[in-house]
């Protein structure tokens, strides 16, 4: 059951990530759609939940770089969200929920970690879903 260093940095760096934009979101709930030229939520406490869950999600691929092919069930759950969020995203773009402008949020929070959270839970399944 060998972690490849590559697999530890990228989930470094997701957890990282996730802290650093769940911080965000928190402490300025309006920036991104201020940035983006959307309408700012009307309840900011809402996307502020959102930010929280991202950061958790950062905790979890900090302690699951230690040995993501041991962990591979919170890289499994991360893997989830990833392609969970865009379809969602479509569902209501389809739906004239959600603007066009709010799919600069899939760039970097699901598509870029789509190929390395894939890669390692591959190996995880050639060792057998190890834990």
């Amino acid at each position: 059951m060998q972690t490849k260093p590559w697999m530890k940095l990228v989930l470094r760096l997701a957890a990282i990530y996730n802290l650093l934009w769940g911080g965000w979101v928190i402490l300025f709930p309006n920036a991104f759609f201020q940035l983006v030229g959307m309408v700012e939520p009307t309840h900011p406490m809402i996307w502020q939940g959102m930010g929280m869950v991202i950061g958790v999600y950062g905790l979890g691929y900090w302690w699951a770089s230690a040995n993501p092919i041991k962990h591979w069930p919170i890289v499994a759950v991360g893997f989830l969200g990833k392609i969970f969020g865009p379809l969602g995203f479509i569902i209501n773009y389809l739906g004239g929920q959600v603007p066009e402008a709010f799919a600069y949020t899939l760039i970097t929070n699901d598509f870029i970690w789509w190929v390395p959270f894939a890669l390692i839970l591959n190996e995880a399944r050639k060792n057998r879903w190890a834990l």
